[in-house]
């Protein structure tokens, strides 16, 4: 771990000059200078101040947190498809089981559909990037097409179809995570 870029970061975080923080620690501008481009180390005792004048400690100093992935490429999904419902569902967000709510991307060959899903806790979103589909919610359908949105409590059983001629892709969201 290069300390000095750490402490040069946490300084600009809190929009301080490195003479501001030099007098907040009682060091000198040259001594933070030279310890921000790692040509010297400090003490323990003098670490702990400067970490204090930077609003942190040690421990959250030195403690590595795994950065949090923001954006997923095509190659970060997960796909999947299925002869029998002439589907195919991209898991565009990996391990978004484990989040709140979980996105696919669902391509329905003509005549594709979903499987069945049991009503449960949750609501279901979806918007329609081509072809049209028909929802089937609890013992009523409902069609969607192309530029179209979706939207619904998840308490009746549900699926969704294509139609024989067409096909459909949409980006389904389901919260929480079932797919």
């Amino acid at each position: 771990m290069k300390i000095g870029e750490k402490i040069k970061e946490l300084r600009v975080q809190k929009s301080l000059t490195q003479e501001e923080l030099a007098d907040r620690a009682e060091l000198s501008k040259g001594f933070i200078s030279q310890l921000e481009r790692d040509l010297t180390s400090p003490s323990i005792a003098t670490l702990v101040d400067i970490l204090q004048c930077l609003g942190t400690n040690l421990e959250e100093f030195f403690t590595e947190t795994a950065s949090e992935q923001v954006v997923f490429k095509k190659s970060d999904y997960f796909e999947k498809y299925d002869n029998e419902l002439k589907n195919e569902i991209k898991w565009i967000i990996p391990n978004a089981q484990k989040n709140m709510l979980e996105p696919i991307l669902l391509t329905l060959d003509p005549g594709g559909s979903t499987y069945p899903d049991n009503p449960h806790e949750g609501e279901e979103f979806g918007y329609v990037l081509n072809g049209s589909i028909t929802l089937h919610i609890g013992n009523k359908t409902f069609k969607a097409k192309k530029g179209e949105s979706f939207y619904y409590k998840a308490g009746k059983k549900h699926y969704i179809t294509s139609s024989e001629k067409q096909g459909a892709t949409l980006l389904w969201i389901s919260t929480p995570p079932n797919f």
